[in-house]
């Protein structure tokens, strides 16, 4: 999607160590008119899937998710990273390793909230390792529901997450592809 590539040309911020800083337009501050061209996007390329559930993983994936399910016309459900004392009865949940963060972690969804009649499309920022969809895709399959595709804002091209998953046989649409990035050169996209 040329408009996200150009966004991220301006604004991103390549730094050591495989980070990409899009913080000033997608997750920590987030450009709301460009979230509804994104989500807008998730839309086109799923419609006609039956999707009435949208999944995405706390924290900096709910905004985009948030505009994808108001654009589909259904409910966001998102992963939590701990239980809470207001998640009362049952939970799927599955387990996440955290490229961002650096430690494993579990993931919980309410029963009350995703089964066997859903038909869920996972939405999140990134996709680097495929970590943090892998534990989605669990909790989707756990719960009986039905995984119509993922839809990505940004996929690192060049780290294992994307390929893995489609070799599953997983759908995956990413709005932005990297094939390389460097402090020294920038971003490629592919």
């Amino acid at each position: 999607m040329q408009l996200l590539e150009d966004r991220i040309r301006r604004d991103g911020i390549v730094r050591e160590g495989g980070v990409l800083k899009v913080d000033s337009f997608l997750n920590h501050q987030m450009d709301i008119p460009l979230f509804e061209q994104l989500a807008a996007e998730f839309a086109r390329l799923y419609d006609g899937c039956g999707i009435n559930k949208v999944l995405t993983i706390e924290a900096s994936g709910i905004g985009i998710a948030c505009i994808t399910a108001q654009k589909l016309g259904c409910p966001l459900v998102f992963a939590k990273k701990s239980k809470t004392k207001n998640i009362a009865g049952e939970v799927w949940t599955s387990q996440v390793e955290s490229f961002t963060h650096g430690g494993i972690y579990d993931i919980i969804v309410s029963k009350d909230f995703l089964g066997p009649e859903d038909r869920v499309l996972l939405v999140d920022d990134f996709l680097a390792n495929g970590a943090a969809l892998t534990g989605l895709i669990q909790l989707v399959r756990d719960a009986g529901a039905t995984l119509i595709g993922a839809g990505i804002v940004i996929e690192k091209a060049f780290q294992p997450g994307g390929e893995a998953l489609r070799s599953q046989g997983v759908r995956v649409e990413s709005l932005a592809r990297i094939r390389a990035m460097s402090v020294e050169n920038g971003v490629e996209f592919c």
